[in-house]
């Protein structure tokens, strides 16, 4: 019996380092490729960060452009990709929100459930420049909205909803069985334990979702080039129905189809660090929220 066990150790021991070397590969692996995506990440931002500091001032954020775009500031750009965004989240959150409830909620196990959600899982991973040629054909010629914030607004909230209806779900399911099962035994209604109980429980990570859905829109150049973004616009639209500029479409215009690329190219890392920041804060407050739901649960 002890031959056996003595003859078996090297053996086991030959797998123990075998497994202990492919581990190590792949952990070391794993630490290398995380490591060089920081460092793009960092280089980049850097990179962004030394070339459009330069440029930054007071007056780069509150006046217009002038002289061709060449001068001046960006105010109206600023205000365009906000009016944009919050127009976006008032038209697509409480779609985005009951729709989830319902899938969370109301919803049967079945072929149609899982038909919708693969729907969803698909529209989610359809390229932003086909929500903008589909806002084109719709939003802009069909409806006649024209090229506007509207139009351009109502795209941004077509392209975005898949992902509010995802983690308003995830939101909504994470929500303990039981404390829906108390709220039933003390005699409310099926809507009033979603409206008193799951709905404020669920309540951060839903917001969160939305914060992180309001930074990936703010970035989004395609969807609006075709339904709401303006060459130039001298100040802040007066109506939903005319055209805006916007941050990432700024961007794209003075770097390619301006008539003087070379003398913006201070005011286009310039506009670039301002929507970096503008995301980076929309992520961070996300992150923020997100660890607050975690202290929330853990008491």
């Amino acid at each position: 019996m002890h031959t056996i066990e003595n003859m078996n150790k090297p053996f086991e021991l030959a797998c123990k380092r075998k497994l202990n070397i492919k581990q190590g590969f792949f952990l070391s692996l794993i630490r290398t490729l995380g490591f060089s995506g920081a460092i793009t990440l960092f280089l980049i931002l850097s990179f962004v960060f030394y070339n459009g500091f330069q440029v930054l001032s007071w007056e780069f954020i509150t006046e217009p452009p002038i002289d061709a775009m060449t001068k001046g500031g960006i105010f109206p750009v600023i205000m365009g990709t906000i009016l944009l965004t919050i127009l976006c989240m008032v038209l697509v959150i409480p779609v985005g929100v009951i729709t989830a409830i319902f899938l969370a909620e109301y919803s049967k196990p079945g072929v149609m459930l899982k038909s919708v959600m693969m729907s969803i899982y698909t529209l989610a991973g359809v390229p932003s420049v086909v929500f903008g040629l589909f806002g084109l054909g719709v939003f802009v010629v069909m409806l006649n909205f024209g090229t506007s914030l509207l139009a351009g607004s109502m795209t941004l909230a077509i392209m975005i909803l898949p992902y509010i209806i995802s983690t308003s779900e995830e939101a909504l399911k994470a929500v303990p069985y039981s404390f829906k099962e108390a709220s039933l035994a003390c005699g409310a209604t099926k809507w009033q334990t979603i409206w008193k109980v799951v709905l404020p429980t669920a309540m951060p990570g839903i917001l969160t979702g939305a914060i992180l859905g309001t930074a990936k829109v703010s970035g989004e150049t395609a969807p609006i080039m075709f339904t709401a973004a303006a060459f130039f616009s001298p100040g802040v639209p007066r109506s939903v129905f005319e055209p805006v500029m916007a941050l990432p479409y700024h961007i794209y215009v003075l770097a390619t189809a301006g008539t003087h690329i070379e003398e913006t190219r201070p005011i286009q890392y310039g506009t670039a660090l301002v929507l970096i920041v503008i995301v980076l804060a929309m992520n961070l407050l996300g992150i923020i929220l997100r660890l607050k739901q975690r202290k929330k649960r853990a008491w």
